[in-house]
């Protein structure tokens, strides 16, 4: 039998490379930028130093779509490509993994467990490697609080954010995400995110409003493992932006 607690070759591959210091993943929406399109982001981006490519973003997005994507990603670049899934309907066996997430402020039990059962069959035969995370959006969390039916986390309780992140862990989790929201104003507060790092041991993701420099600094410096950007690429492409916070995150790494 499978040991639930062994660690996959993606989850291995963070591993190692979170010994180096904190991590940058490019979101690329496969309804946006479909095949050959998302391949050639990938490549940029991983010649800038992103350190892993999730595709996602779009509600109703099918395996087809999600498919050509990896396809075209897997051949650009040799980081991994992992699902960022929106439903089952999106789980596609070209790809390397997947978060398996649960959507722990979500008022629909479908987000946080009962979709899992329905498709976790579907993640074994096809070969996926699950990635146990706990997904915690925070205010003003956008179009994912909304079709998550979240009760988003205040932008000032930080007890609750912290409360909820050391849950996940002890329900053995092995990552956190921290979600303001695609297209956010502004990133998850540095407080917050400070105040989850002194209250978990397992590495801290965070999505959500970061678009330059400026954000990924303070947000580097309070304690997050991986910086996660989608909606700088596609509204600006590899620009300065996009540029800056991959700057900071190698600053951060010291390389």
């Amino acid at each position: 039998m499978t040991d639930p607690t062994a660690r996959g070759r993606v989850e291995q591959y963070l591993a190692d490379q979170l010994r180096g210091g904190p991590l940058h993943f490019t979101l690329i929406d496969p309804d946006k930028s479909p095949g050959e399109k998302a391949g050639a982001i990938a490549r940029g981006a991983v010649a800038l130093g992103s350190h892993l490519i999730l595709l996602g973003g779009s509600t109703g997005i099918s395996r087809e779509v999600v498919g050509a994507a990896a396809k075209a990603v897997k051949s650009s670049v040799k980081v991994p490509v992992v699902i960022f899934p929106e439903g089952p309907g999106s789980l596609a066996p070209e790809a390397d993994g997947l978060l398996f997430m649960s959507l722990l402020n979500s008022r629909n039990l479908d987000f946080v467990i009962r979709s899992h059962a329905r498709a976790a069959p579907a993640v074994r035969a096809l070969g996926l490697e699950p990635i146990p995370l706990g997904y915690l959006v925070i205010a003003p969390g956008m179009r994912v609080g909304e079709v998550g039916e979240v009760d988003a986390v205040a932008r000032d309780d930080l007890s609750l954010a912290a409360g909820y992140a050391l849950a996940a862990q002890l329900l053995g989790m092995r990552f956190v995400y921290l979600e303001a929201g695609s297209g956010a104003p502004a990133p998850v507060p540095v407080p917050m995110l400070a105040a989850v790092r002194r209250a978990i041991d397992i590495p801290i993701v965070v999505g959500g409003g970061i678009r330059s420099a400026a954000d990924a600094a303070p947000l580097l410096a309070a304690g997050a493992s991986a910086l996660v950007t989608g909606t700088i690429t596609e509204d600006e492409g590899l620009g300065d932006g996009f540029r800056g916070i991959l700057e900071e995150v190698r600053r951060a790494r010291g390389s």
